[in-house]
């Protein structure tokens, strides 16, 4: 009994500590690579929302005016209403043909959105697909 209580009393091996440390290690170079993939798509798809409003936006000023928007300072007055908090984080940009079937709109982050400045996506209008910052490959539907 004396010998059993003495073997607990001792703690961990040094080769005990150093397996958990390494079964730590390991689950860390798999977590931390998916957790981020997680929040770049987090903060694409606030431009991702946004982009598909302005779309949205740009169809109703065409019913109301007869063609499309040339930029997004035509849908300012009662079509396009962009939350402050999103524009802090990323500029938008509208390009559409006269038809409307082609084009894109390009979401441009600043340097206040939490993944840094320069990141772009885009959505191209012909074919509905998302590119870019956040998005699994080239052709993410956003859908």
């Amino acid at each position: 009994m004396k010998n059993l209580l003495t073997k607990l009393r001792q703690g961990f091996t040094l080769i005990e500590i150093l397996i958990v440390v390494v079964i730590i290690g390991i689950l860390a170079t798999v977590a931390i690579p998916t957790y981020f993939k997680y929040v770049k798509k987090g903060y694409a798809s606030d431009a991702k929302i946004q982009i598909k409003n302005i779309y949205m936006s740009a169809d109703m000023y065409k019913q109301e005016n007869g063609e499309y928007p040339t930029d997004l300072t035509d849908m300012e007055d009662g079509y396009l209403d962009l939350k402050p908090s999103v524009l802090e984080k990323w500029a938008f940009e509208l390009e559409i043909d006269e038809s409307g079937e082609t084009g894109t709109i390009t979401a441009t982050s600043t340097d206040k959105m939490g993944g840094g400045a320069d990141n772009t996506i885009t959505f191209d209008i012909a074919t509905g697909t998302y590119t870019g910052y956040g998005q699994e490959d080239e052709g993410d539907s956003g859908e």
